[in-house]
């Protein structure tokens, strides 16, 4: 539980790095490299509060998926 814990925090803060932790490591590269490309599409189509409200919407589910992965 613990570990699920600590996977859920490092994927918030850096989406894919706690699936990447809970053992899978390509999916914690797509989550990274989606989150990227997102978060630079968005920088250059809206405004900044979008930007935002985008990346902490990847971050919550990054978290979220990075539980679940670990939880099992």
């Amino acid at each position: 539980m613990l570990k699920a814990i600590i996977c859920a925090i490092l994927s918030f803060f850096i989406p894919g790095l706690g699936q990447a932790i809970a053992g899978d490591f390509e999916k914690g590269i797509i989550f990274f490299v989606a989150w990227l490309i997102i978060g630079l599409l968005a920088a250059i189509i809206f405004k900044q509060w979008i930007i935002h409200l985008i990346n902490l919407v990847i971050s919550i589910y990054a978290a979220y998926d990075a539980f679940i992965m670990a939880s099992e």
